[in-house]
């Protein structure tokens, strides 16, 4: 019997992402993590765990690793992803979450990646994130309604309402900062 595949995890995909924007060895991704702006704002990963997490990311085909040789030291390896991975990278950034707990890692890294790719990608996965939301606050506000309103289950739904609409507003938040930015390009 065969193990089921395993879907990359939000990092491998971060670190995807990065080696996307720029080829590199090991300990120069593992800085880029460590710098107090980006990614760092989201992921933090040891050293240790980068070195397994990419050789998980070459053994599923999405990333090559090349030696780069070095005077007086050993060679090292330059990771770059592979056509697939880039693919898949792009496919990704483009889903949205399917819940909100996971608003707080992937979803920040997707809006990460889409900026780099640009303002067409950005709205592409807000929009889709969009419509994910609206789904669930109706799905959230049926069941509501069908409770009783002093109960402890209703208490309870109405607290996942109010996340859900928040989450929504800050959607909403990014669309409108973000076409606001265009704009002022533009007129410029």
């Amino acid at each position: 019997m065969s193990p089921l595949p395993v879907a990359p995890l939000t990092i491998e995909w971060s670190l995807l992402g990065l080696l996307a924007e720029k080829p590199m060895h090991g300990y120069e991704l593992h800085q880029r993590l460590t710098v107090t702006t980006g990614l760092r704002l989201v992921w933090h990963i040891k050293q240790s765990q980068l070195y397994a997490v990419l050789a998980r990311l070459e053994e599923r085909g999405y990333l090559t690793t090349t030696l780069e040789t070095q005077e007086a030291r050993p060679p090292r390896k330059i990771h770059t992803p592979t056509p697939a991975g880039r693919t898949a990278l792009e496919a990704w950034v483009r889903t949205p979450v399917p819940r909100g707990r996971d608003l707080r890692l992937e979803f920040l890294a997707k809006v990460y990646f889409a900026q780099q790719q640009g303002d067409a990608a950005l709205h592409v996965l807000l929009a889709a994130q969009e419509t994910i939301f609206y789904k669930w606050l109706a799905e959230l506000q049926n069941t509501l309604d069908a409770l009783n309103p002093t109960s402890y289950e209703a208490l309870v739904y109405r607290f996942r309402v109010g996340q859900v609409q928040a989450m929504l507003a800050w959607l909403k938040q990014i669309e409108t900062e973000d076409t606001a930015a265009a704009t002022n390009t533009l007129d410029e």
